[in-house]
């Protein structure tokens, strides 16, 4: 009897513990694709994946960008703040657009 007993209080606790890993836990979401631009230097950058709602820094600003992900992407005037002013309106997915001659993005969101 007594082993049932250790036998419920371990199940109840690991079912507790499954509960409370599951439940809290917060992923973030990516967003699928790859996000490459071109730098004032003229570097080819970019990065895949990334991480919906994450302030991305673009290095060394960036020129072009194209957004060969599946969430539009919001470019920001300064670098790793996408709280600052916002540069042209959000790029939707699958497109392209050059910043030469205007104010140049240093940082993006996607979401």
């Amino acid at each position: 009897m007594y082993a049932l007993t250790r036998l419920g209080r371990a199940v109840v606790t690991a079912g507790a513990a499954l509960v409370l890993a599951t439940g809290l836990a917060t992923s973030a979401q990516a967003t699928t694709g790859h996000f490459s631009y071109a730098s004032e230097s003229g570097e080819a950058l970019g990065f895949d994946d990334p991480d919906d709602g994450e302030c991305y820094l673009l290095v060394s600003g960036a020129l072009r960008a194209e957004n060969g992900t599946h969430a539009k992407a919001t470019f920001y005037a300064e670098q790793g703040d996408c709280e600052s002013a916002v540069v042209g309106s959000p790029l939707p997915p699958g497109m392209a657009r050059s910043f030469q001659g205007g104010t140049i993005p240093r940082s993006v969101r996607f979401g």
